[in-house]
């Protein structure tokens, strides 16, 4: 490993992220110097206040091994695969507010993709830990359906709708990436231990965490930035009105990406958060091509949903009004159905002879009735 990395390695673990103070110090002298002088204690008090309680502990070496044993890499912003554009988010009035809202300083990874095609290509699947069978199901079909079509799906890693969301898009042959709150290393829940491996094997991990560094509540929080961040969109399929999931959607509101919701019945309480998402204006989605028109290249729409189809499609006005004239039981004359339809005599002969040969009336005595005693649907 450079000296550069094992500087990155170092001031990754030295503050709790994300510290803008900490971020501008290495931006000014370059991690190899901030990090030196971290060490000695030679910086202002500021810099010394924020790095007093860890600045002796430096386990870079072990880090960076840890990182190499699983196949993962360490990405800072010198590297091409750092998601620059997705980040420049941070600096919009809206973030800058929050005190998470900074861009992280490193981020160590595992998994072969590149973390910039996930943020061109990606879309973050979130809900409720108590997903219902409705929300599985749900999550379930749009995290495969955006899988099949090359989107990314980014997700939190956590039981219910994120270990749903992730499992679809791998049993797709998908990419999902797993946003951690804690290190790379550190299965979190336990019960997703063999998920997360998979996720590493076939998608990405992700954490601005090091390695070893357990997950806490507060990281959970900070770490939604980051989902919905690496997203085009996010997406909740299920969640209450004070939940995780509603956290990353007002993180994604905040970076200006499009926040969609999933109804569900009103009477259920997992589905609370999504209608008030919908009902304060965001975009109601039931399928992943309605996600994918938010997420995918300029122009890729979805197609229009299969409609119930009737034999009175492609009527003319005049040819519809001439039906709808008809009784539903007996016949009239051209006179009759004149008046009923409000068209001339002399112009309803054209529209009777096509609904003729379309099979929808019948000519019988010089009167006209329908072909069949139950009425088309319209």
């Amino acid at each position: 490993m450079t000296d550069d990395a094992m500087a990155w390695a170092y001031l990754s673990r030295v503050v709790e992220p994300p510290s803008p103070l900490l971020a501008a110090f290495v931006a000014t002298l370059g991690p190899v110097e901030a990090a030196a002088r971290i060490r000695r204690g030679a910086v202002g008090p500021e810099v010394a206040r924020i790095t007093e309680a860890r600045r002796d502990i430096d386990c870079a070496a072990e880090d960076v091994e840890i990182l190499t044993r699983m196949g993962g890499r360490l990405v800072t912003p010198d590297d091409p695969e750092w998601p620059l554009l997705a980040f420049g988010s941070f600096h919009g009035e809206r973030v800058r507010g929050r005190p998470e809202g900074h861009a992280p300083m490193v981020l160590w990874v595992v998994g072969a993709d590149s973390l910039v095609d996930v943020a061109e290509r990606g879309c973050s699947i979130v809900g409720t830990r108590a997903a219902t069978a409705y929300g599985e199901h749900l999550a379930a079909d749009l995290s495969a359906g955006l899988a099949e079509r090359d989107v990314a799906v980014v997700s939190g890693g956590a039981y219910g709708i994120d270990g749903v969301a992730h499992r679809a898009a791998m049993a797709a042959e998908g990419l999902t990436v797993a946003v951690l709150a804690g290190g790379v290393d550190v299965p979190y829940p336990a019960g997703h231990a063999t998920m997360l491996r998979r996720i590493a094997e076939r998608g990405l991990l992700v954490s601005e965490y090091p390695p070893g560094m357990r997950p806490a509540r507060h990281r959970f929080l900070t770490r939604n930035r980051l989902v919905a961040a690496l997203s085009g969109a996010t997406v909740v399929v299920e969640a209450g009105l004070r939940s995780g999931a509603a956290n990353t959607a007002a993180w994604a509101e905040a970076l200006g990406r499009p926040v969609c919701a999933c109804p569900g019945p009103v009477t259920s309480g997992a589905s609370a958060g999504c209608h008030a998402l919908i009902r304060n204006g965001h975009t109601l989605v039931t399928r992943a091509e309605e996600v994918v028109e938010l997420v995918g290249a300029a122009g890729e729409l979805a197609p229009e949903p299969a409609r119930p189809t009737s034999p009175l499609d492609g009527l003319s006005d005049a040819e519809l009004r001439a039906y709808d004239a008809l009784p539903a039981r007996g016949a009239r004359t051209v006179d009759e159905i004149a008046a009923a339809s409000g068209l001339p005599a002399t112009g309803l002969l054209g529209p009777l002879t096509t609904l003729e040969l379309a099979g929808l009336v019948v000519k019988r005595d010089g009167r006209w009735g329908l072909a069949s005693r139950k009425r088309a649907k319209t």
